[in-house]
Order: structure tokens, then C-alpha cells, then sequence
């Protein structure tokens, strides 16, 4: 069965990937659990979360949906770089996360400015007891090893 999770959890790791491939943010939003809150590290060396903060708040299907509709207006998609470099599954198979390296590089069409979102993430899913999986939570993009 653990094999069948983790193949789970890369499917939904990859509608991810092909939300930002395609600039279409509807299926990234449907796997994500309505309970979810998101911390970001303000810089890819924060590793202590004593240094974290919320850029957004509990999830907010339609808030979130114009952010990142926003995103995609006003950037240009450089290039996307990503691998799961692990998956875990809980003993109990209700769980899991995914351990994924990204690169991710956003230009802004009206200034030339570069977003990048680049470092090391741990993407935390949920078995939900309808059977269906949610995309729970995840750190932000770290780097690995840390810097000193």
C-alpha cells in the first residue's frame, strides 16, 4: 500500500508543477485542505521559525486564487526546476509529505524584476476520512545544506 501512497502524493505533487507550467491555479487550489495555514522563512536561510511569518492567513480559496491569478499576470515564467527528493509515509498511511527541490524563476514583465523561489521544501499531506488526500502544509523553500 505504502507504494500506492507514493504515488499519491507525487500526482499531486506534479498538479502543482503543472499549475505554474500552465499558469492555471484551479487545480492547485482544489487539493488544498481548507485548514491550512502557511509561515514563510523571509529568506531561503531562516531555519529557525522564531524568524517566520504569515504573508497570507488560514487558507482562502478566493483570495488566494487572485494572488497568485496576479502572479501570472504580471510575471513571465523563466524556468522551473523541480524533483522530489523523498516521499514518507506514515505507518498509518494517512499521512505523508514530500520532500521537493525547487527552482523557480518569475520575471516581472513591466520592471525585469526576478522572483525566484529556490531552496528546499517539505510538502505535508493529509488522508481525509472521505479517502480523499489534501495538501496540508509546507515549509518555505530553504536552503540545504544551510549556509553559515
Amino acid at each position: 500500500m505504502s507504494d500506492e501512497v507514493r504515488e499519491t502524493i507525487q500526482r499531486l505533487v506534479d498538479v502543482e508543477t503543472k499549475s505554474w507550467d500552465e499558469k492555471d491555479i484551479e487545480p492547485f487550489l482544489a487539493m488544498i485542505h481548507p485548514d491550512m495555514a502557511w509561515p514563510f522563512a523571509p529568506n531561503a536561510d531562516a531555519h529557525d521559525p522564531i524568524d517566520w511569518v504569515f504573508v497570507l492567513g488560514r487558507f482562502d480559496e478566493e483570495g488566494w486564487r487572485h494572488g497568485y491569478n496576479e502572479l501570472f499576470a504580471a510575471h513571465d515564467l523563466i524556468h522551473k526546476h523541480r524533483k522530489t527528493a523523498k516521499i514518507e509515509v506514515a505507518p498509518t498511511e494517512d499521512a505523508a509529505f514530500a520532500v521537493v527541490d525547487i527552482d523557480t524563476l518569475w520575471r516581472n514583465r513591466a520592471t525585469g524584476a526576478d522572483f525566484q523561489w529556490k531552496g528546499r521544501v517539505c510538502k505535508i499531506y493529509t488522508k481525509l476520512r472521505t479517502g480523499e488526500w489534501k495538501f496540508y502544509w509546507q515549509t518555505s523553500a530553504l536552503n540545504f545544506p544551510p549556509r553559515p
